[in-house]
């Protein structure tokens, strides 16, 4: 179990306002148009470019222009004029972070190309989320799971990075390592293998990741999920060789705060055979992705921890692996939830919001100061919202409009879409069972939506939201350098608490 990510960050290894030093070693040149200066484009292509190449460069209209002039090689980014909003409220627009952080990620593959060892970098005309999606999206692109897990160093140019018109603060530098470094976090939770992650070896990764005194690693194994009375969560767990755990992280600022817990609740499934109800091999060949949500509460509470968050949090992630075994729970057993429903179980493959329905009760039933304004759970629930949705958009499942629309503007902002689903209380009939208050699944028709539905039945009138996520990239794109675990809703997320202050 590699415990260890990585050493220092590609960002620490930028020298702030200052020129490359070996003149004998080839220097890239990076320049970043903010605002797309026509102007200051043709006085760099006068600068760099060789005689025979400024009719071509003088023609090109692209985003990004790549050419080797005299100097080196060059890349020049000027952003486009951004078209008016004209649909959808302008929630599926990309933000000038997002496309920032994409391109200046994409363009870590050219730095391998050209082995450079050096890097000058320039933002010209540019502003704060340009600026920090660039960064962001460098430093999201540099990780490299196969070299982390092997435990081989990453070779990574060294950069100066120099602002026009003023100077970058430093403040914006340690605000993207935050957030790439808990992305990052993410993503290499869902790329280790099972036989590395489960449910015991993901909470002493937890223990590892030295998080100051603010924050309070509580670990319930399984018997104290049996003194909590957690049957659903114990069933989903029963038949693996490591028990199911919850964790919770209660983190608390050091200066007092008028703002009251935000909890969220993050599905831990560390594998999912599917149990007896067992997937073909073609759906579960990722199944190592569905504690994806998991993955994403814990990179939150490293970002809280990291820029010392003002405001109160919770995080509660229910582990479990689903395997098969003569004691895996059956179709048709009954299990009794720690809020005292009977849960007939009618599909073993249903066992995500199974974890996730004990442990949200555990969140929404704090008292005082600890009792949370909001709840919000993070699973890889349902194939049905990939159907939907596709890979990169998010199921927004929420019983209260202000909440989702904070949530639906933070995940564009952030470029970290999700986008609102029905809570179709109609649909709530697929559920009934003649033996037990309900079923753990429906029909098929609209399976997430009764899945949500489920879900909602446990959290006891709290503001609710429900991001159904697929936490996976299928080939390298943007930022996101390799195929794997993407992170996703880290940002979102991020977006979402940072407006709360």
């Amino acid at each position: 179990m590699k415990f260890s990510l990585w050493g220092p960050s590609f960002l620490d290894k930028f020298n702030l306002g200052k020129e490359p030093k070996n003149k004998k070693e080839t220097v890239g040149y990076v320049y970043f148009l903010g605002g797309g200066d026509k102007n200051k484009f043709q006085s760099l292509a006068e600068e760099h470019a060789l005689s025979w190449q400024m009719d071509d460069l003088k023609r090109n209209e692209r985003e990004l222009v790549l050419f080797s002039g005299v100097k080196g090689p060059v890349w020049i980014l000027r952003p486009g004029k951004k078209s008016e909003t004209t649909s959808h409220q302008g929630l599926l627009d990309e933000s000038d972070y997002a496309s920032s952080r994409d391109i200046f990620g994409s363009l870590f593959g050219h730095f391998k190309v050209h082995t450079i060892k050096q890097l000058r970098i320039e933002f010209i005309g540019t502003e704060f989320d340009q600026e920090l999606g660039a960064l962001t999206g460098m430093e999201i692109a540099a990780y490299n799971f196969k070299q982390i897990y092997e435990g081989r160093p990453v070779e990574l140019p060294e950069v100066y990075l120099i602002k026009s018109l003023g100077e970058l603060e430093q403040s914006t530098l340690n605000q993207a390592k935050a957030r790439a470094k808990s992305v990052n976090i993410a993503r290499h939770l869902v790329n280790l293998p099972p036989n590395d992650l489960n449910p015991k070896t993901f909470v002493e990764f937890a223990k590892k990741m030295a998080f100051p005194q603010a924050m309070k690693i509580i670990v319930w194994d399984a018997d104290r999920l049996k003194k909590e009375k957690m049957g659903l969560h114990l069933a989903v767990g029963q038949g693996a060789e490591f028990g199911p755990y919850m964790l919770h992280l209660r983190y608390r600022p050091t200066k007092k705060t008028n703002l009251r817990p935000v909890a969220f609740v993050g599905k831990g499934i560390t594998f999912d055979t599917g149990g007896l109800d067992i997937k073909p091999s073609s759906a579960m060949r990722l199944m190592k992705k569905d504690m994806g949500g998991a993955a994403a509460v814990l990179a939150l509470a490293a970002w809280v921890a990291e820029i010392k968050y003002p405001g109160p949090c919770d995080f509660y992630i229910a582990l479990a692996e689903n395997s098969v075994d003569s004691r895996s729970i059956r179709p048709s057993d009954i299990c009794v939830a720690r809020n005292g429903m009977k849960v007939e179980i009618d599909n073993t493959d249903a066992e995500g919001r199974l974890v996730l329905a004990d442990v949200l009760d555990v969140a929404v039933t704090q008292k005082n100061a600890d009792e949370p304004e909001v709840v919000i759970n993070i699973a890889t629930l349902t194939g049905a919202i990939k159907v939907g949705l596709g890979n990169d958009i998010a199921g927004l499942f929420c019983n209260d409009d202000s909440l989702a629309d904070s949530l639906s503007t933070a995940g564009q902002r952030a470029g970290d879409l999700n986008w609102r689903m029905p809570l179709f209380n109609k649909y709530w009939g697929e559920m009934s069972s003649p033996f037990a208050d309900c079923k753990n699944s429906g029909s098929g028709m609209g399976g997430a939506i009764t899945a949500a539905l489920f879900l909602q039945k446990f959290v006891r009138e709290k503001k609710w939201a429900h991001l159904d996520i697929y936490s996976w990239n299928e080939k390298a794109q943007g930022a996101l350098s390799s195929p794997g675990g993407n992170g996703q809703p880290v940002q979102a997320l991020i977006e979402y608490l940072e407006s709360r202050i």
